[in-house]
C-alpha cells in the first residue's frame, strides 16, 4: 500500500467512529438468511466456484460474472439453462475453457471507469441485454465488491433477480472506514433483495471482533423480494448442499449470523 493511500485510510478511520458491538450485531442481524418458497440448488461444481442459488432460474436472460479465475463451470451451467453469459476479468486472458456462448472482456469491474476498470452499469448498458430482462449476478472480485456496489444504482441492482457475491475481508469490520463502506454496500443490496444463504469460505478462519465471531470470507446469496412469497427462519447451517471451498479444515458459519 502506497503512502498516499495509507494516509487516506488513517484519515478516514479518524473521521468515522469505531463500530460498537451493537453496531456489528445490528448489521449481522440485517443479513440473517431466511428460508423461502424457493428451494436452494447447487450450480458450478463441488468446491470453489460452486454456489447455492434459489431454484428460480426460469426466465433469466443473462448472467453477469465478474471475476473469472480458473473455473467457468458455473457460467457453463447457466448457459445450458439458456442464459447469455457475460464475463470480465483483466487478470486472465479468457474463461477456463472456450465456449462460443461466453462473452468475455479483459477488464476489471470497479467503482469507476479508469484504465482497465469499468463499472458494472457501463458493462450492463453495453451488453445490449433488454432493459426489462431479469438477470443473475455472480461476483467474486477479491474485495472490490464493496466499491462496485456503492457505485451502482439501486435501479441497476434491482435488475438482478439473484445476486451471488463472495464478500472478502469481513474480519476488517472493526475498522471504522471499512465498517461504514461495508454497511453502505449491504444496506443498498437489502433495499430490493433478501439474503437467502451464507456459506463461509474455509480458506480463511473465524475472527472475533468485540466478542462477535466473523468469517474472513463468505459467499452470500440474495433473492429479489418480489420473488419471495413466504419466509421462515433457518434453524441450522451448513446446508446439505454446501461444500468446502478448498482442501482445508471445514468451518461452520457462526450461529450469530443466522439465529
Amino acid at each position: 500500500m502506497n503512502l498516499k493511500k495509507r494516509f487516506k485510510l488513517l484519515l478516514l478511520n479518524k473521521i468515522y467512529s469505531q463500530p460498537s458491538k451493537e453496531d456489528l450485531l445490528t448489521l449481522i442481524g440485517q443479513l440473517h438468511p431466511v428460508g423461502t418458497n424457493r428451494n436452494l440448488i447447487r450450480i458450478g461444481g463441488e468446491s470453489d466456484g460452486g454456489y447455492l442459488v434459489p431454484d428460480d432460474l426460469n426466465g433469466l436472460e443473462a448472467c453477469f460474472s465478474p471475476g473469472v479465475g480458473g473455473k467457468s463451470k458455473f457460467e457453463r451451467e447457466c448457459a445450458d439453462m439458456g442464459m447469455e453469459i457475460f464475463m470480465a476479468d483483466a487478470s486472465v486472458d479468457g474463461p477456463a475453457f472456450e465456449d462460443p456462448r461466453f462473452n468475455f472482456q479483459k477488464k476489471f469491474i470497479g467503482g469507476r471507469q479508469k484504465g482497465n476498470f469499468m463499472t458494472l452499469e457501463t458493462w450492463i448498458n453495453g451488453s445490449e441485454v433488454r432493459e426489462e430482462a431479469d438477470l443473475l449476478l455472480q461476483m467474486d472480485i477479491e474485495g472490490f465488491e464493496y466499491e462496485v456496489l456503492n457505485a451502482t444504482s439501486i435501479q441497476t441492482l434491482k435488475r438482478f433477480r439473484i445476486i451471488i457475491i463472495e464478500f472478502h475481508l469481513l474480519d476488517n469490520l472493526e475498522m471504522p472506514w471499512y465498517y461504514q463502506r461495508s454497511k453502505r454496500a449491504f444496506e443498498k443490496l437489502l433495499v430490493n433483495h433478501t439474503c437467502v444463504h451464507i456459506h463461509p469460505n474455509n480458506s480463511c478462519g473465524i475472527t472475533k471482533i468485540k466478542g462477535v465471531e466473523v468469517p474472513g470470507i463468505a459467499e452470500f446469496t440474495f433473492l429479489r423480494k418480489d420473488r419471495i412469497k413466504e419466509k421462515r427462519k433457518i434453524e441450522s447451517l451448513p446446508h446439505p448442499l454446501d461444500r468446502d471451498s478448498v482442501a482445508a479444515e471445514s468451518i461452520d458459519l457462526p450461529k450469530i449470523w443466522y439465529t
